[in-house]
């Protein structure tokens, strides 16, 4: 067949253009699917090392970097992750990892990989809050074969596989090191040996600005829907919604409550709330006659006396605060945990009324019927609105004769500030991701003891030995039912002391482009992983 000059000039000038579309069209498409996620988050991590500080805001990090051997779903059930399956005999429990697991770098997941994070984990430094808590009881780590682990504990421990869900596993041959726990916590958050086997990987660090990541092309599981993720630190909770209303950022955390409302009605944004089991308190300093930031005592420490922690307590309306400071977004504590949650009681599902006459009375019995000065320390932009609350502490203290001035100071600052026994007095947040009062207690309120790992966030410095005996019997208790009992007496026991007093429990709540859903979770993590495209 033959074809005129001009006529193969044309046919092929319109083979091109159609060729051209066609690529056209489907770069448009791939954009499309390749779209990246800008989260704007309150808080900025303290550190990128999964082994470093047991705060909400390092873990979620670590949890997009890194796996657990068992995950938490969003509602705190226990599910496989790095593991398949576990089993225990005795004291023994047996591992088996997922076949085929890669890291980040490409390099496969073994047993080694698992023995050299359980055994980092005493070699941290310096830890604000020290993972040891979750390996307290863990005698040996073995590798029997390159995806078996064999874990043999103290005693018979049941709350072994709640533990694992907050260990991440790091490479060993990343991780590694001159110093004794390998790659130090500096050299992390620097990004070097920051490999683990989550659904992303670690691209950049701006302190005081933004972390971002990317997609982890050798991700085990389903792939994630972002290419790449920033996190933003926006510590202001007006300048988050400014940036989410203004197309700034796609999804943010904690909205001021008394925004709700008006985004709400918002046909572009979409409004997520998920009750919480963080639960916010004041610590009281109960270690010795000296105790910082208080005065017009004659030197000594009125928060050792029953009386006046009571008193302090009795001050306090607990629903009031909900109600004007949170706006709503929270339920009033007077436990460490919601009831009916594993190791609470039902005998504190009653809120108590405040009573200030009462509490007058308790202060003049306890010698401090002219009251005295109290500097309450609180981070300002870490819980929803922390500073708010501490604030609202202050003047429902003073009135009693406490006079009681707020230190509100930046998270890292505060944490620090905390940790150096700074303060007598501080509001602070704490959640468990067992789902259960032991690691509570464990965490805030045993007696401290660095050998044994447990007291490590228990700033206050209190200490019941009979309560520490009941938390210790409940650790090897493998009887889910008289476990639940022993725990619940220890936590009746700690509320009948005063020896912190809980305020409310949070419920978290976020905000974003109405194209986008997150389902929330009762950790209050914000995990990129987990937000997805409406309709995908």
């Amino acid at each position: 067949m033959n074809f005129s000059l001009t006529t193969d000039r044309q046919g092929l000038q319109r083979l091109l253009c159609a060729g051209v579309f066609s690529l056209l069209l489907l770069a448009g498409s791939m954009a499309a699917s390749a779209r990246d996620l800008v989260i704007a988050i309150r808080s900025e991590p303290t550190s990128m090392d999964p082994q470093y500080h047991a705060l909400t805001s390092n873990i979620q990090f670590s949890q997009t970097l890194f796996e657990p051997l068992i995950c938490n779903d969003n509602d705190l059930q226990l599910k496989p992750c790095l593991a398949e399956s576990w089993t225990s005999d005795g004291n023994v429990w047996t591992i088996k990892l997922r076949p085929d697991v890669k890291f980040s770098d490409g390099s496969p997941l073994t047993a080694d990989d698992v023995v050299f994070t359980f055994k980092r984990v005493p070699l941290v430094p310096n830890s604000p809050s020290s993972y040891v808590i979750y390996t307290q009881q863990i005698t040996s780590v073995e590798a029997v074969d390159p995806l078996t682990v064999r874990i043999t504990t103290e005693k018979p421990y049941p709350l072994l596989p709640n533990n694992l869900a907050s260990l991440q596993i790091m490479s060993a041959k990343a991780a590694s090191g001159a110093a004794p726990e390998g790659k130090t916590t500096t050299q992390l958050n620097a990004g070097e040996g920051l490999v683990g086997t989550g659904p992303y990987r670690f691209v950049s660090w701006r302190r005081g600005s933004e972390i971002v990541f990317e997609r982890n092309p050798h991700y085990w599981g389903t792939p994630p829907a972002w290419d790449k993720v920033t996190y933003r630190f926006i510590t202001n909770p007006a300048s988050r919604i400014a940036a989410l209303l203004s197309g700034d950022v796609d999804l943010i955390e904690d909205p001021p409550t008394e925004d709700l409302p008006r985004l709400r009605n918002n046909a572009g944004i979409r409004v997520v709330t998920k009750a919480s089991n963080r639960v916010i308190y004041a610590a009281l300093d109960q270690h010795g006659e000296q105790t910082p930031g208080i005065s017009g005592t004659g030197n000594k420490n009125p928060l050792l006396d029953h009386r006046v922690r009571e008193a302090m307590s009795l001050a306090l309306d607990r629903k009031a605060i909900v109600e004007r400071v949170m706006g709503g977004i929270a339920t009033p504590a007077a436990q460490l945990l919601p009831y009916p949650m594993f190791g609470t009681s039902q005998k504190l599902t009653q809120i108590p009324a405040a009573d200030l006459e009462r509490a007058k009375e308790l202060l003049a019995q306890a010698g401090y019927a002219q009251g005295f000065t109290l500097i309450l320390g609180t981070p300002n932009g870490r819980y929803i609105n922390d500073s708010k609350v501490a604030q609202t502490l202050a003047a429902m203290w003073s009135r009693i004769g406490i006079k009681t001035t707020v230190d509100a100071v930046a998270p890292p600052v505060f944490f620090k500030k905390r940790d150096g026994h700074e303060y007598s007095a501080y509001l602070a947040g704490w959640s468990t991701t067992t789902g259960e009062m032991s690691n509570t207690l464990n965490a805030l309120l045993v007696t401290p003891n660095i050998e044994k790992g447990v007291g490590t966030t228990n700033r206050s410095r209190y200490s019941n030995p009979e309560m520490d005996k009941l938390v210790e019997s409940a650790a090897t208790e493998m009887d889910d039912a008289r476990r639940a009992d022993l725990l619940r007496q220890a936590n009746e026991m700690a509320m009948a002391d005063f020896a912190m007093l809980p305020l409310h429990f949070e419920q978290s709540v976020w905000a974003m482009k109405n194209d986008i859903d997150y389902p929330g979770r009762v950790d209050q993590m914000t995990l990129a992983q987990e937000v997805v495209p409406v309709g995908k």
